[in-house]
């Protein structure tokens, strides 16, 4: 039974979202959004991957205490999860486990093929020879169907099998002997906790095959599988809205949902999940509720806002900085913005459309007319070096908390907007 005592909590089955800060000062405009808008949603304030920490230069602990202060601040009196985000090593399970955190995110990907969609039959079959000893029960898997409730049906041929075995044979391996450990430091210090596996960061979408050997691999070794996060279809770069067929995507997320209830139930988990107002209603309606979203760089986008609104002299040195840096730091990010997808401030001598070129228009073109908001993601990707500028660090986090309230106010609009969409979906569920 969950210690309902304990800072973080385990949330279940029940429909949630994640709030990521990358500065510790969110949490309350988050709490105010959740007041609003989020009935019958639980949040899971404290929650950063470490990546982001490392380039924020924060710790485990700092990014639950300035969450768990800032939801007292705010009066919020409801649970809590606290995410540890993107696990890769025992270390990192370690860490944030020993802070206190309840809902662990593993992520294999490193050990993921990434290529293997793309091999011939030849190669295929060479690549799985190098990985058969190591996938001792995926045989288990070739020549199972099954039929979702949507009347869609899933077989593992030979073909998917070898697929699946050569993409993610090592990667599942990997996420059950880290839930493995996980479950025994839990289990050592008398704490509940959760188990979300991640496999959404490839170019490609998870296949319904894919996304059941991975499934009922872990639940058959034991896994506490709360939720799973595959590679949904179409795009979902950061900071801007879902890009793709919004029909292909409700037809995916129908057999995805059906699968997890089916197998589980565990929840479907939306990664990047950030401004994609488009799809939020058909993945509310698709899980009948059962839906975990994360969202992460869009509160340091508002923080911006803040700047942009209070600071202008500011808002144009972030900008010029992170036009400076985009190029290294978008390295690790999938994005389609350019240099060119937005003018330099020194261009735009009017503050309000400045705002809008870097922090609007990401919601405001329809899917499948074209594409905006670039300006938005060049700010995004750049956020842990400006971050951990010594001059604009200190001088953007003085500034939000001169203007706390400001902050609070337009991460709570932003936030609600996310949360509406969502509700909207569930009260059409079947």
């Amino acid at each position: 039974m969950t210690d309902t005592s304990a800072p973080c909590q385990t949330l279940g089955t029940e429909p949630s979202f994640g709030f990521g800060d990358r500065i510790g000062l969110a949490t309350p405009g988050h709490v105010l959004a959740m007041q609003r808008s989020g009935h019958g949603i639980l949040p899971i304030f404290p929650q950063q991957s470490i990546r982001e920490m490392a380039r924020t230069n924060r710790s485990p602990g700092d990014v639950l205490n300035d969450a768990l202060n800032g939801m007292q601040e705010a009066g919020w009196t409801g649970p809590t999860g606290g995410d540890a985000d993107h696990l890769k090593t025992t270390d990192d399970a370690d860490v944030t486990a020993a802070a206190g955190y309840s809902f662990f995110t593993i992520d294999p990907s490193d050990h993921v093929d990434e290529k293997a969609d793309g091999y011939d039959e030849g190669t295929l079959r060479e690549r799985f020879a190098e990985v058969e000893g190591e996938l001792t029960w995926l045989g288990e898997y070739r020549g199972r169907k099954l039929t979702l409730e949507t009347g869609s049906e899933i077989e593992c041929t030979e073909e998917a099998c070898l697929r699946a075995g050569v993409k993610y044979g090592r990667a599942i391996n990997h996420a059950i002997e880290l839930a493995c450990h996980i479950a025994a430091v839990q289990g050592l210090a008398g704490r509940d906790y959760e188990i979300e596996l991640s496999v959404d960061e490839t170019d490609h979408p998870t296949t319904l095959a894919e996304h059941y050997i991975i499934a009922d691999r872990c639940l058959t070794d034991g896994i506490r599988l709360i939720s799973l996060a595959p590679r949904f279809v179409g795009d979902f770069e950061k900071g801007v809205d879902f890009r793709g067929n919004l029909e292909d995507l409700d037809r995916s997320l129908a057999d995805h949902a059906a699968l997890a209830r089916q197998l589980g139930p565990y929840k479907l988990s939306l990664h990047s999940g950030s401004d994609k107002l488009a799809m939020y209603a058909m993945l509310a309606r698709a899980t009948r509720g059962c839906y975990h979203v994360k969202t992460a760089g869009t509160s340091y986008l508002e923080a911006l806002r803040v700047a942009a609104r209070h600071d202008q002299s500011l808002f144009r040195k972030i900008i010029a900085f992170s036009r400076e840096r985009f190029e290294t730091d978008r390295a690790t990010y999938h994005l389609s913005a350019t240099l060119d997808s937005a003018p330099p401030d020194t261009e735009i001598s009017d503050p309000v459309e400045l705002e809008r070129q870097y922090l609007g228009l990401w919601s405001e073109v329809p899917v499948g007319e074209g594409f905006t908001g670039l300006g938005r993601q060049i700010l995004h990707c750049t956020f842990g070096s400006v971050l951990t500028d010594p001059e604009l660090g200190p001088l953007l986090r003085s500034l939000l908390e001169a203007h706390q309230e400001t902050y609070t106010e337009v991460l709570a609009d932003h936030f609600e907007r996310h949360l509406d969409a969502l509700q909207a979906g569930l009260a059409t569920a079947d």
